[in-house]
Protein backbone atom coordinates (compact mmCIF):
# COMPACT_ATOMS: atom_id res chain seq x y z
CA UNK A 1 0.00 0.00 0.00
CA UNK A 2 1.39 3.76 -1.10
CA UNK A 3 1.09 6.40 1.55
CA UNK A 4 -0.89 8.02 -0.79
CA UNK A 5 -3.48 5.36 -0.18
CA UNK A 6 -2.76 5.26 3.36
CA UNK A 7 -3.52 8.76 3.40
CA UNK A 8 -6.48 8.57 1.44
CA UNK A 9 -7.95 5.68 4.14
CA UNK A 10 -7.60 7.55 7.61
CA UNK A 11 -8.83 10.61 5.64
CA UNK A 12 -11.89 8.97 4.70
CA UNK A 13 -12.09 7.44 8.42
CA UNK A 14 -12.47 11.08 9.41
CA UNK A 15 -14.77 11.55 7.34
CA UNK A 16 -17.19 8.78 8.25
CA UNK A 17 -17.11 9.42 11.59
CA UNK A 18 -18.22 12.88 11.19
CA UNK A 19 -20.74 12.01 8.89
CA UNK A 20 -22.30 9.66 11.06
CA UNK A 21 -22.23 12.00 14.05
CA UNK A 22 -24.01 14.87 11.66
CA UNK A 23 -26.87 12.28 10.69
CA UNK A 24 -28.01 12.08 14.69
CA UNK A 25 -27.49 15.78 15.58
CA UNK A 26 -29.65 16.15 12.29
CA UNK A 27 -31.92 13.53 13.10
CA UNK A 28 -32.26 15.33 16.94
CA UNK A 29 -33.20 18.20 15.22
CA UNK A 30 -35.50 17.72 12.26
CA UNK A 31 -37.51 15.34 14.75
CA UNK A 32 -38.42 18.95 16.88
CA UNK A 33 -39.15 20.90 13.79
CA UNK A 34 -42.61 21.72 12.42
CA UNK A 35 -43.42 19.53 9.10
CA UNK A 36 -41.02 19.48 6.91
CA UNK A 37 -42.32 19.09 3.04
CA UNK A 38 -40.35 18.98 -0.73
CA UNK A 39 -43.68 20.68 -1.63
CA UNK A 40 -42.30 24.06 0.48
CA UNK A 41 -38.87 23.93 0.27
CA UNK A 42 -38.16 27.51 0.63
CA UNK A 43 -40.56 27.68 4.02
CA UNK A 44 -38.51 24.26 5.04
CA UNK A 45 -34.94 25.11 4.08
CA UNK A 46 -35.77 28.34 6.51
CA UNK A 47 -36.81 26.21 9.47
CA UNK A 48 -33.65 24.18 9.31
CA UNK A 49 -31.20 27.09 8.86
CA UNK A 50 -33.23 28.76 11.83
CA UNK A 51 -32.09 25.81 14.04
CA UNK A 52 -28.83 26.14 15.76
CA UNK A 53 -28.51 22.70 16.63
CA UNK A 54 -28.96 21.39 12.80
CA UNK A 55 -26.93 23.76 11.23
CA UNK A 56 -24.05 22.66 13.67
CA UNK A 57 -24.90 18.80 12.59
CA UNK A 58 -24.48 20.22 8.66
CA UNK A 59 -21.59 22.03 9.41
CA UNK A 60 -20.00 18.97 10.71
CA UNK A 61 -21.54 16.92 7.78
CA UNK A 62 -19.96 19.75 5.18
CA UNK A 63 -16.62 19.46 7.15
CA UNK A 64 -16.67 15.51 6.49
CA UNK A 65 -17.56 15.91 2.51
CA UNK A 66 -14.32 17.97 2.34
CA UNK A 67 -12.28 15.15 3.67
CA UNK A 68 -14.27 13.14 1.74
CA UNK A 69 -13.25 14.77 -1.28
CA UNK A 70 -9.60 14.92 0.02
CA UNK A 71 -9.48 10.94 0.07
CA UNK A 72 -10.98 10.40 -3.30
CA UNK A 73 -7.78 12.32 -4.65
CA UNK A 74 -5.78 10.10 -2.90
CA UNK A 75 -7.49 6.60 -3.58
CA UNK A 76 -9.49 4.49 -5.69
CA UNK A 77 -13.47 4.79 -5.45
CA UNK A 78 -13.92 1.43 -4.24
CA UNK A 79 -11.21 2.07 -1.36
CA UNK A 80 -12.64 5.25 -0.09
CA UNK A 81 -16.48 3.95 0.25
CA UNK A 82 -15.06 0.53 1.62
CA UNK A 83 -14.26 2.59 4.42
CA UNK A 84 -16.76 5.02 4.97
CA UNK A 85 -19.20 2.00 4.80
CA UNK A 86 -17.95 1.16 8.23
CA UNK A 87 -19.78 4.27 9.05
CA UNK A 88 -23.34 2.30 9.64
CA UNK A 89 -21.11 0.80 12.66
CA UNK A 90 -21.04 4.03 14.19
CA UNK A 91 -24.54 5.17 13.40
CA UNK A 92 -25.89 2.30 15.10
CA UNK A 93 -23.63 2.31 18.34
CA UNK A 94 -23.95 6.28 18.72
CA UNK A 95 -27.82 6.00 17.79
CA UNK A 96 -28.33 3.62 20.44
CA UNK A 97 -25.90 5.50 23.23
CA UNK A 98 -27.92 8.43 22.87
CA UNK A 99 -31.33 7.75 23.13
CA UNK A 100 -30.15 5.40 26.17
CA UNK A 101 -31.15 1.99 24.61
CA UNK A 102 -29.94 -1.42 22.97
CA UNK A 103 -30.21 -2.28 19.76
CA UNK A 104 -33.35 -4.36 18.94
CA UNK A 105 -32.44 -7.77 17.82
CA UNK A 106 -33.62 -7.02 13.95
CA UNK A 107 -31.46 -4.03 14.03
CA UNK A 108 -28.53 -5.93 15.53
CA UNK A 109 -28.83 -8.32 12.59
CA UNK A 110 -29.59 -6.11 10.00
CA UNK A 111 -26.31 -3.54 11.21
CA UNK A 112 -24.21 -7.34 11.24
CA UNK A 113 -25.56 -8.27 7.37
CA UNK A 114 -24.84 -4.86 6.34
CA UNK A 115 -21.16 -4.45 7.87
CA UNK A 116 -20.46 -8.36 6.68
CA UNK A 117 -20.96 -7.21 3.26
CA UNK A 118 -19.51 -4.36 3.12
CA UNK A 119 -16.41 -6.24 4.72
CA UNK A 120 -16.55 -8.49 1.91
CA UNK A 121 -16.54 -5.95 -0.27
CA UNK A 122 -13.39 -4.70 0.72
CA UNK A 123 -12.02 -8.03 0.66
CA UNK A 124 -12.83 -8.26 -2.74
CA UNK A 125 -11.26 -5.51 -3.55
CA UNK A 126 -7.59 -7.40 -2.94
CA UNK A 127 -8.40 -9.02 -6.04
CA UNK A 128 -8.17 -5.56 -8.11
CA UNK A 129 -8.76 -1.98 -7.16
CA UNK A 130 -6.77 0.57 -9.38
CA UNK A 131 -8.91 2.53 -10.93
CA UNK A 132 -9.34 1.84 -15.37
CA UNK A 133 -8.74 3.73 -18.47
CA UNK A 134 -10.50 5.32 -20.92
CA UNK A 135 -13.86 5.53 -18.46
CA UNK A 136 -16.87 6.43 -21.41
CA UNK A 137 -18.82 9.01 -20.24
CA UNK A 138 -21.54 7.13 -21.78
CA UNK A 139 -22.32 4.44 -19.18
CA UNK A 140 -21.23 7.06 -16.53
CA UNK A 141 -24.66 9.25 -17.40
CA UNK A 142 -26.76 5.66 -17.86
CA UNK A 143 -25.89 5.00 -14.51
CA UNK A 144 -26.54 8.28 -12.64
CA UNK A 145 -29.53 8.85 -15.10
CA UNK A 146 -31.37 5.53 -13.68
CA UNK A 147 -30.03 6.02 -10.39
CA UNK A 148 -31.88 9.28 -9.99
CA UNK A 149 -34.85 7.58 -12.08
CA UNK A 150 -35.14 5.27 -9.38
CA UNK A 151 -35.28 7.61 -6.26
CA UNK A 152 -37.55 9.49 -7.64
CA UNK A 153 -40.22 6.25 -7.97
CA UNK A 154 -39.25 5.35 -4.42
CA UNK A 155 -40.28 8.83 -3.17
CA UNK A 156 -43.37 8.49 -5.35
CA UNK A 157 -44.55 4.98 -4.44
CA UNK A 158 -42.40 3.67 -2.20
CA UNK A 159 -44.17 5.75 0.84
CA UNK A 160 -47.42 3.65 1.04
CA UNK A 161 -45.29 0.40 -0.14
CA UNK A 162 -42.39 1.00 2.64
CA UNK A 163 -43.06 3.65 5.18
CA UNK A 164 -41.93 7.22 4.43
CA UNK A 165 -38.89 6.57 6.91
CA UNK A 166 -38.03 3.91 4.88
CA UNK A 167 -38.28 5.24 1.13
CA UNK A 168 -36.83 8.49 2.15
CA UNK A 169 -33.88 6.92 3.23
CA UNK A 170 -33.63 4.73 0.16
CA UNK A 171 -34.09 7.70 -1.91
CA UNK A 172 -31.81 9.87 -0.07
CA UNK A 173 -29.17 7.27 -0.27
CA UNK A 174 -29.63 6.90 -4.28
CA UNK A 175 -29.42 10.59 -4.21
CA UNK A 176 -25.99 10.96 -2.08
CA UNK A 177 -24.32 7.75 -4.38
CA UNK A 178 -24.71 10.36 -7.81
CA UNK A 179 -22.89 13.08 -5.43
CA UNK A 180 -19.90 10.64 -4.62
CA UNK A 181 -19.66 9.10 -8.23
CA UNK A 182 -19.53 12.33 -9.42
CA UNK A 183 -17.47 14.02 -6.39
CA UNK A 184 -14.50 11.30 -7.83
CA UNK A 185 -14.38 12.32 -11.81
CA UNK A 186 -14.21 16.04 -10.41
CA UNK A 187 -11.35 15.11 -8.33
CA UNK A 188 -9.91 14.06 -12.40
CA UNK A 189 -10.17 17.56 -13.24
CA UNK A 190 -10.26 18.89 -16.64
CA UNK A 191 -13.77 18.40 -18.98
CA UNK A 192 -15.00 16.41 -15.73
CA UNK A 193 -15.26 19.15 -13.58
CA UNK A 194 -18.80 19.84 -15.21
CA UNK A 195 -19.81 17.02 -12.67
CA UNK A 196 -20.32 19.45 -10.11
CA UNK A 197 -23.81 20.07 -11.46
CA UNK A 198 -24.90 16.24 -10.32
CA UNK A 199 -22.57 16.25 -7.34
CA UNK A 200 -24.83 19.73 -6.17
CA UNK A 201 -28.16 18.23 -7.23
CA UNK A 202 -27.29 14.70 -5.60
CA UNK A 203 -26.46 16.35 -2.23
CA UNK A 204 -29.15 19.15 -1.91
CA UNK A 205 -31.71 16.56 -2.62
CA UNK A 206 -30.11 13.86 -0.82
CA UNK A 207 -29.80 16.11 2.49
CA UNK A 208 -33.52 17.51 2.00
CA UNK A 209 -34.75 14.09 1.73
CA UNK A 210 -33.21 12.30 4.46
CA UNK A 211 -34.14 15.45 6.73
CA UNK A 212 -37.65 14.62 6.01
CA UNK A 213 -37.38 11.43 6.24
CA UNK A 214 -35.99 11.93 9.91
CA UNK A 215 -39.25 12.82 10.47
CA UNK A 216 -41.02 10.12 9.65
CA UNK A 217 -38.53 7.51 11.52
CA UNK A 218 -35.34 7.17 13.61
CA UNK A 219 -31.62 7.83 12.66
CA UNK A 220 -31.09 4.21 12.29
CA UNK A 221 -33.37 3.40 9.59
CA UNK A 222 -33.36 6.33 7.48
CA UNK A 223 -29.68 7.22 7.82
CA UNK A 224 -28.88 3.50 7.99
CA UNK A 225 -30.30 3.13 4.41
CA UNK A 226 -28.92 6.08 3.11
CA UNK A 227 -25.32 4.91 4.33
CA UNK A 228 -25.95 1.52 2.70
CA UNK A 229 -26.80 2.66 -1.12
CA UNK A 230 -24.45 5.81 -0.85
CA UNK A 231 -21.44 2.92 -0.24
CA UNK A 232 -22.86 -0.23 -2.11
CA UNK A 233 -23.84 1.81 -5.07
CA UNK A 234 -20.60 4.04 -5.78
CA UNK A 235 -18.63 0.34 -5.37
CA UNK A 236 -20.74 -0.98 -8.19
CA UNK A 237 -20.28 1.75 -10.41
CA UNK A 238 -16.60 1.51 -9.53
CA UNK A 239 -16.24 -2.06 -11.16
CA UNK A 240 -19.50 -1.28 -13.89
CA UNK A 241 -18.53 2.23 -15.20
CA UNK A 242 -15.37 2.98 -14.00
CA UNK A 243 -14.06 0.24 -15.12
CA UNK A 244 -12.10 -1.15 -11.79
CA UNK A 245 -11.17 -4.64 -12.14
CA UNK A 246 -13.42 -7.59 -11.20
CA UNK A 247 -11.70 -10.33 -9.41
CA UNK A 248 -11.64 -13.70 -10.75
CA UNK A 249 -12.44 -17.03 -8.38
CA UNK A 250 -13.12 -17.02 -4.59
CA UNK A 251 -12.55 -13.52 -4.69
CA UNK A 252 -15.40 -12.62 -6.95
CA UNK A 253 -17.52 -15.58 -4.93
CA UNK A 254 -16.86 -13.06 -2.16
CA UNK A 255 -17.97 -10.13 -3.88
CA UNK A 256 -21.48 -11.87 -4.78
CA UNK A 257 -21.64 -12.60 -1.16
CA UNK A 258 -20.96 -8.65 -0.27
CA UNK A 259 -24.20 -7.91 -2.45
CA UNK A 260 -26.38 -10.00 -1.00
CA UNK A 261 -25.53 -9.01 2.79
CA UNK A 262 -26.02 -5.54 1.92
CA UNK A 263 -29.14 -6.16 0.35
CA UNK A 264 -30.16 -8.39 3.58
CA UNK A 265 -28.96 -5.96 5.78
CA UNK A 266 -31.35 -3.15 3.87
CA UNK A 267 -34.06 -5.13 4.03
CA UNK A 268 -33.41 -5.64 7.89
CA UNK A 269 -33.09 -2.58 8.78
CA UNK A 270 -36.02 -1.14 6.68
CA UNK A 271 -38.69 -1.19 8.85
CA UNK A 272 -40.13 2.50 9.31
CA UNK A 273 -40.27 4.19 13.22
CA UNK A 274 -43.92 5.41 13.68
CA UNK A 275 -44.32 9.24 14.07
CA UNK A 276 -46.89 11.76 14.70
CA UNK A 277 -45.87 13.52 12.19
CA UNK A 278 -46.43 12.77 8.50
CA UNK A 279 -44.63 14.50 5.32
Amino acid sequence: MTWETALGLVLALVSTTLTNLAYLREHEAAAQLPVLSLRRPVHSARLLVQDRSWLIGFAMETVAFLFYAAALAFASLALVQSVIAGGIGVLAFASARMRGRELTGRETAGVLCSILGLVALAVSLAGGSAGGSGKPLGPILLWLGVTAGVAVAVVGVGRSRFGPAAAYGVAGGLFFSIGDISTKLVTEGGARIAFIVPLVAGYTLGTALLQIGYQAGGALTVAGLATLLTNALPIAAGTVVLHEPVPHGVLGGVRLLAFASVVLGAVLLAHPAKSAKES
